[in-house]
């Protein structure tokens, strides 16, 4: 099948209104993601053995089932318990909660590369344990782990598609209903695959400025 260069010219605005959804989920998702770590690492280093083990726990179940599945449960589920959101919202819920668990690890590794010496420091000067993490621990743990964060957030990125199956209408589900009125499907999905490929490579190469910045 050739490529119709002027079909692909002729999608491309229905195509980009699709990219602001899946753009706007992913960094709403993101943002989400981010602030979830955050509420489950600490869990790790709590005084408490439940509040451990439940960190644990959670981040653990979480990562060893499916995103979709989960979209899944968020979407179809809850109304069943009497709890329901719009799709967009089931959509960046789902995604903050899923990339929440791996991000806490990521917290995690951060955090267990301050030296021990860090949080007597912080315990003589009677230092609170949240102006310990707000002031001393945070600061020194999350700037070594933007990079990772920022391949999480091109998976996350790259993961949107999975938001169709909630009804979103987002990037590939454009492309979806060009298949479905043209019958076409090279112009349509290649395009969807180098737009994916142009953003997720400048996302790249933003962190890899940013590393280079917090490395200096």
């Amino acid at each position: 099948m050739t490529f119709d260069v002027h079909l692909a010219v002729q999608i491309l605005p229905l195509l980009l209104r699709g990219l602001v959804v899946t753009i706007e989920a992913t960094l709403a998702g993101f943002v989400c993601a981010l602030i979830g770590g955050l509420v489950l690492a600490p869990g790790y280093r709590a005084n408490s053995q439940i509040a451990r083990t439940a960190s644990r726990g959670l981040v653990e179940f979480i990562r060893n089932t499916p995103l979709l599945v989960q979209l899944y449960f968020l979407f179809y589920g809850l109304p069943l318990l009497g709890i329901r959101f719009s799709a967009m919202l089931t959509g960046v819920l789902g995604l903050g909660i899923y990339y929440s668990a791996y991000i806490a690890e990521v917290y995690r590794g951060g955090v267990d590369a301050i030296p021990a010496g860090q949080w007597d420091a912080a315990q003589a000067l009677r230092f609170s344990r949240s102006q310990t993490w707000r002031r001393i621990i945070l600061p020194q743990a999350i700037p070594p782990v933007i990079p990772v964060l920022g391949n999480y957030l091109i998976g996350m990125f790259k993961e949107t598609p999975l938001l169709a199956m909630i009804t979103i209408p987002e990037l590939l589900s454009a492309a979806r209903q060009v298949t479905g009125t043209t019958y076409r499907y090279t112009e349509p999905y290649t395009m969807v695959a180098l737009i994916f490929l142009v953003i997720s490579y400048s996302t790249s190469l933003l962190f890899r400025h940013l590393e280079r910045r917090i490395g200096v």
